[in-house]
C-alpha cells in the first residue's frame, strides 16, 4: 500500500489540465546592451496588481513560467534608468515572447527618488502569519524570545516553553535551519539573540509534506536580516536598556555581492543581567489523599548572560544556472547564575517543623560551531531545479552546580552541618545531514512537483557527576551520577504536487520517515532491564490543501496533515538535573513520540480580514508532570520530580480572527483575536487527567506615523486563563510602547521603547495531581526601557536573493529539554 501512495499522488495530477504557460523577454539598455540585475514585476493589466517579481540574468533575459491564462504587463526598473512597461500580453496557454524592452538612463538626481511605504508590522496569509520585526519600534533592543512574546498567538510560560495558538511543541528555526533545542536551552538562544538582526518572523501552523513531519503545533521560522544589494552594505545596531538591571544589545551585519561572488557576515554581542522571582507553595499527600505536609518557597534566581554568535559565509555564482555557497557558524554564551532559595516546611499536623536556606553558585557555558555546503541547480529553462544540502553540526556544553544548604530547627538553630551538594554536566552532540530536493514543472497539466530525500545521523554522549562535599569531603554520589549515550538515524523521502486554476487550488502531498534509535545507561546502578532501549519505526505523513476563490471580496481553504513531535534528546535523557535539593528534573527514555491530525479552513475577506478554524487530534500527547520522588533528601524532607510522560490523547479547537484597518496614512491596526479550547486526557501520576479549559488571547499592533521622520508603535497583549496538562495558569496582561526618529535619509534610527510598561507581566498558576499539588506566583525583569540606535550604509542596487537552508532541521530542534 505505502509503494502505491506516492505514484498516486502525481497520479491524481497528471489527470488535470489548465492553460499555463511562459512569458519570456529581454531587458536593453538605450545603447542596445543587456542590463542585467534588473528588478522586473509580471502585473494584472486590469488592475496592475503583482503576480510575480524576479531579477533578470546576466544576459538581460527573464522567464515567467506557470502563469495561468490571462492578460498582464511587464514593468522593468533599477537604479539610474526610467522605469519601462511592456506591451498588454494577452496569455492563452502558448508561451510568449515579448519584445525587449528598453530601459532609459535616468537624468534624475538620486536624492530626489522618494520610496515611501512600508511592509505592515503583522501580514496574515492564507497558510502563515508574518511578523515583520525590522519595522518594529517596540522589538528594537530586545531580544528574539522577547519579540516571541509579542507575536500574535504565541505564549511563553514560565517555563520558557513556547507555544502557538495554546498548543506546545513548537518547531523554531532560524533561516530555516531548526534550533537544535527547545524548553529552557531553546529560551537561552533566543534571549541571546536581539531582534536588531531579525528581518521577520513566519508563524506557519500546517506545513506541507517538504517540512520534516516534526512539529504538531507548527514552525516558527525566524529569518535574520541579509542585505539583497550590490556592492559592499551594511548595519550598525547598538541599543542599551535598564530595567531593574543593565542589558545591551551590540550587532554587525557586512555582505559584499558582485556578478560572481556573495561574501556575508554577522556578529552579534548580547549582555542581559536578569533575574526571575518564583514563589512556590507546595502540598503534599498520602496515598489515601491525606494532608502529609508542605513547603512554602520563596526562590530568587539571578542571570547574566554573555553571548556571541557569529556566521559568515560565500556564495559562488559558477553560471547563471549554479550557484556553490558555504556557511559557518558559531555560538557561544556564557550563563552564570545564582540562586537564593528559602523554604519553609511544615509536617503533617500542618507544624512548621524545619526551615531551608540554599544558596547555589552554577555556570552553564554552551558552545557550537556548524558548518553548511549547499548547492543549487537550475537544469533548464521549463523550471526544473536540482539543490542540495551537507550539515555538520556539533553542541558541547560545559555545566556546574553548587548548592550550599542549612538546615533550621523551629526555634532557629541550625540542625547540622551545611550540606554542600556539587554537581557536573559535560555533553557533546553531534548532527550529521544530507538532503537534496528536485523541483519540476508538469507543463502538460500545468501543475509543479517537489520530491526529495533526507538522511540525518544524531549522537549524543553526556556524563553527570555529583559528590557530597559536606564536612570537607568528596564522596562521588552513585545514585544521582549516569552517563547516557544515544544515536538516531532518520530516513525521509517525501513528493509533494500543486496546481492552480483561475480560481480553484490544490496541493498534495506524502512523506515517509524511518526512525532507528538506540539509548544506552552506562550507571552502576541502572538495573539491567532499562539499561538500554531500541526503536525502529517507519510512519506516513500525508498532507493536503485545497483553496478557492468564490469572489474578489472571498477566498477559502481547507487543509490538512499528519505530523509527529519525537521527543527532545534531553527529554530521553534518564539524568537527574538538581534545579535545588528539593527539586529535580529528569528525562524519560522510554518516552514515545506524539502524533497528530491537523485540520484548518481559512476564509479571507477582502484580502485583510483572515478567519481560521482548527482542529487536531494527538495521541500519545508529552506533557510535563510534577510529582513527588520516590526518593527523599537528606533529614526525610520531600522531594518533587519534573518529568514529561506520555498522556493518553489531546484535542484542540481553535477560532483565530486578524483583522486590520488604517487611517489615512499615518495609523495602521492589526488586531488578531485567538479562542482555542485544549481537552487532556489520560492517567498519569495516579491521577485521571479530564482537563479542558477555554481560553483565548488578544493581540494588537498599532503604528502611528508622524511627521518629519518620527512614528510610534503601541502594542497590547491580554492573555486568558488556559490549561497546560495538569497546570492552570491565570490570566495575564501587558502592553509595550516605542517612539523612533529618522534621519540621514533614513539610514539612520534612533528608537526608544519601554516593554511592559505597567509591569504586570506576571504568572500565577497552580498544578495538581493525587499526592501533589502546588500554586505559583513568578515574575521577571520585564519593565525595561531601551535606546537604540542602527544605521545602514552601502549601496542600495538590489540583486537576486540567496536561500541559505540547511538539511539539519528537524534534529536541531530536539537537542535540548
Amino acid at each position: 500500500m505505502k509503494k502505491l501512495l506516492l505514484p498516486l499522488l502525481l497520479l491524481v495530477f497528471t489527470n488535470l489540465s489548465a492553460q499555463q504557460a511562459s512569458i519570456k523577454g529581454l531587458l536593453l539598455d538605450g545603447d542596445k546592451k543587456p542590463v542585467g540585475y534588473a528588478n522586473v514585476l509580471l502585473l494584472r493589466s486590469d488592475d496592475s496588481s503583482l503576480v510575480k517579481g524576479m531579477l533578470s540574468e546576466e544576459s538581460g533575459a527573464y522567464t515567467f513560467e506557470g502563469i495561468a491564462a490571462g492578460k498582464y504587463k511587464i514593468a522593468a526598473s533599477m537604479v539610474g534608468y526610467a522605469k519601462a512597461f511592456s506591451k498588454e500580453i494577452i496569455l492563452n496557454g502558448s508561451p510568449v515572447q515579448v519584445e525587449p524592452i528598453t530601459l532609459q538612463q535616468s537624468s534624475t538626481s538620486l536624492k530626489e527618488v522618494v520610496v515611501e511605504g512600508q511592509k505592515p508590522l503583522i501580514e496574515q496569509h492564507m497558510d502563515k502569519t508574518v511578523l515583520n520585526v525590522e519595522n518594529s519600534i517596540a522589538a528594537a533592543g530586545n531580544t528574539a524570545l522577547e519579540v516571541l512574546e509579542k507575536a500574535p498567538g504565541v505564549t511563553v510560560d514560565q517555563n520558557d516553553n513556547i507555544s502557538m495558538r495554546g498548543r506546545g511543541n513548537v518547531i523554531v528555526m532560524i533561516d530555516g535551519k531548526q534550533v537544535p533545542m527547545s524548553g529552557s536551552e531553546l529560551a537561552n538562544v533566543l534571549r541571546g539573540m536581539s531582534a536588531n538582526s531579525v528581518e521577520k518572523i513566519e508563524l506557519i501552523t500546517n506545513p506541507s509534506a517538504k517540512y520534516d513531519a516534526a512539529g504538531n503545533s507548527g514552525i516558527i521560522d525566524i529569518k535574520l536580516k541579509r542585505d539583497k544589494s550590490l556592492g559592499t552594505n551594511g548595519t550598525l545596531s547598538s541599543s542599551f536598556g535598564y530595567g531593574e538591571k543593565f542589558k545591551t544589545n551590540q550587532g554587525l551585519q557586512l555582505n559584499h555581492r558582485s556578478k560572481k561572488f556573495n561574501v556575508f557576515g554577522n556578529y552579534n554581542y548580547v549582555y542581559r543581567d536578569d533575574f526571575t522571582q518564583l514563589n512556590i507553595y507546595r502540598t503534599f499527600y498520602d496515598q489515601d489523599k491525606n494532608f502529609d505536609g508542605n513547603y512554602d518557597q520563596k526562590n530568587r534566581f539571578n542571570f547574566q548572560f554573555n553571548t556571541h554568535n557569529a556566521r559568515v559565509g560565500a556564495d559562488y555564482f559558477i553560471s547563471p544556472k549554479t550557484i556553490l555557497g558555504v556557511a559557518v557558524g558559531g555560538f557561544m554564551t556564557d550563563i552564570d547564575r545564582n540562586n537564593h532559595n528559602f523554604a519553609e516546611g511544615k509536617n503533617e499536623q500542618a507544624q512548621i517543623d524545619s526551615t531551608f536556606i540554599t544558596d547555589a553558585l552554577a555556570g552553564h557555558d554552551r558552545k557550537n560551531h556548524s558548518i553548511n555546503l549547499n548547492l543549487k541547480h537550475t537544469i533548464d529553462s521549463t523550471g526544473r531545479e536540482i539543490s542540495a544540502d551537507l550539515d555538520y553540526i556539533a553542541y558541547n556544553n560545559v555545566d556546574f552546580q553548587n548548592f550550599t544548604t542549612n538546615i533550621y530547627e523551629p526555634n532557629g538553630d541550625l540542625r547540622r552541618t551545611p550540606q554542600i551538594l556539587y554537581g557536573t554536566l559535560d555533553g557533546g552532540l553531534t548532527i550529521k545531514s544530507a538532503k537534496v530536493d528536485y523541483t519540476q514543472q508538469l507543463k502538460s497539466i500545468g501543475a509543479k512537483m517537489d520530491a526529495g530525500f533526507k538522511s540525518s545521523l544524531v549522537s549524543a554522549d553526556n556524563k553527570l557527576e555529583f559528590f557530597n562535599r559536606t564536612d570537607g569531603k568528596n564522596v562521588f554520589l552513585t545514585d544521582r551520577s549516569n552517563h547516557f549515550l544515544y544515536d538516531e538515524n532518520i530516513n525521509a523521502a517525501y513528493l509533494n504536487t500543486n496546481k492552480k486554476w483561475d480560481k480553484f487550488s490544490m496541493q498534495l502531498g506524502l512523506r515517509l520517515e524511518n526512525t532507528i534509535a538506540q539509548g544506552e545507561q552506562l550507571a552502576d546502578v541502572v538495573d539491567e532491564d532499562e539499561r538500554e532501549f531500541d526503536r525502529n519505526y517507519t510512519q506516513l505523513f500525508p498532507s493536503a490543501f485545497v483553496g478557492y476563490t468564490l469572489s474578489k471580496k472571498h477566498d477559502v481553504g481547507l487543509s490538512l496533515s499528519r505530523r509527529i513531535n519525537r521527543p527532545s534528546y534531553n527529554q530521553l535523557n534518564p539524568f537527574k538535573n538538581y534545579l535545588d535539593p528539593s527539586t529535580y528534573s529528569a528525562g524519560n527514555p522510554y518516552l514515545a513520540p506524539e502524533t497528530s491530525y491537523n485540520f484548518e479552513f481559512t476564509h479571507t475577506f477582502d484580502q485583510r480580514i483572515v478567519t481560521k478554524l482548527s482542529y487536531s487530534y494527538t495521541s500519545d500527547a508529552i506533557v510535563q508532570v510534577l510529582q513527588p520522588a520516590d526518593e527523599v533528601a537528606s533529614e526525610g524532607s520531600r522531594i518533587v520530580k519534573q518529568s514529561f510522560e506520555n498522556l493518553n490523547r489531546y484535542d484542540y479547537y481553535a477560532m483565530a480572527v486578524t483583522v486590520p484597518f488604517q487611517v489615512g496614512n499615518w495609523f495602521n491596526s492589526v488586531n488578531n483575536a485567538t479562542l482555542y479550547y485544549g481537552l487532556y486526557r489520560g492517567n498519569l501520576a495516579n491521577t485521571n487527567l479530564h482537563n479542558g479549559q477555554p481560553s483565548f488571547n488578544l493581540n494588537s499592533n498599532n503604528t502611528f506615523n508622524l511627521r518629519k521622520g518620527w512614528s510610534a508603535e503601541v502594542t497590547g497583549v491580554y492573555r486568558a486563563k488556559e490549561a497546560y496538562g495538569f497546570m492552570d495558569v491565570e490570566p495575564m496582561w501587558f502592553a509595550s510602547a516605542g517612539v523612533q526618529k529618522q534621519f540621514w535619509d533614513k539610514k539612520a534610527s534612533l528608537k526608544l521603547n519601554v516593554s511592559d510598561v505597567f509591569l504586570t507581566q506576571v504568572t500565577d498558576g497552580a498544578t495538581a495531581t493525587s499526592r501533589y499539588a502546588e500554586n505559583f506566583h513568578q515574575y521577571r525583569d520585564s519593565r525595561v526601557a531601551t535606546l537604540s540606535f542602527s544605521y545602514r550604509f552601502g549601496q542600495s542596487q538590489v540583486a537576486p536573493s540567496r536561500r541559505r537552508t540547511s538539511g539539519a532541521e528537524e534534529e536541531k530542534s530536539r537537542a535540548g529539554s
